[in-house]
């Protein structure tokens, strides 16, 4: 079953881009927005993450935090960390758990290949862990400003 807006955030711990285990639990009383994106170092993957970086100042203002999820190892998300100066923490989920938990895997097609991917998605969630919003299929152009309207919003 999807999860929707009003389900409890499923916990998790994955190892972050410092080679910390970061846990959503111990982010309660702080907004998250958790964004899944299939790989470091791609066009999208990487404007993505630029995005998030260039609105950093904004939301810390809103006491939220920004967690990017990918399959990448911790390695290769400290390497794209580096290069772009992302202010805020990647997580490797390498075996895919927490994409499952979130429903993110999906059906994919690239060159006539029918493959299993990561579906860009971003999950908003409040203070308590309860999921506030939820972007699917996210479209790269103009997503930032989607989230910072809904955050704007629920304040």
């Amino acid at each position: 079953m999807p999860l929707e807006i009003g389900d409890l955030a499923p916990d998790f711990t994955l190892p972050s881009d410092q080679n910390e285990n970061i846990s959503l639990r111990s982010l309660r009383g702080k907004k998250v927005i958790l964004y899944f994106y299939p790989k470091d170092n791609t066009p999208g993957c990487t404007q993505e993450a630029c995005d998030f970086r260039d609105a950093w100042p904004d939301l810390g203002a809103q006491n939220t935090v920004v967690l990017g999820v990918s399959k990448d190892s911790v390695t290769k998300h400290d390497k794209f960390k580096q290069k772009f100066a992302l202010p805020f923490t990647l997580l490797a989920d390498e075996n895919g758990d927490v994409c499952e938990m979130y429903g993110i895997i999906n059906k994919k097609s690239l060159f006539g290949k029918t493959f299993l991917g990561i579906q860009r998605s971003t999950f908003l969630i409040d203070e308590q862990g309860v999921i506030r919003a939820i972007w699917r299929k996210v479209k790269v152009t103009g997503h930032i400003k989607e989230v910072l309207h809904q955050i704007n919003a629920s304040n």
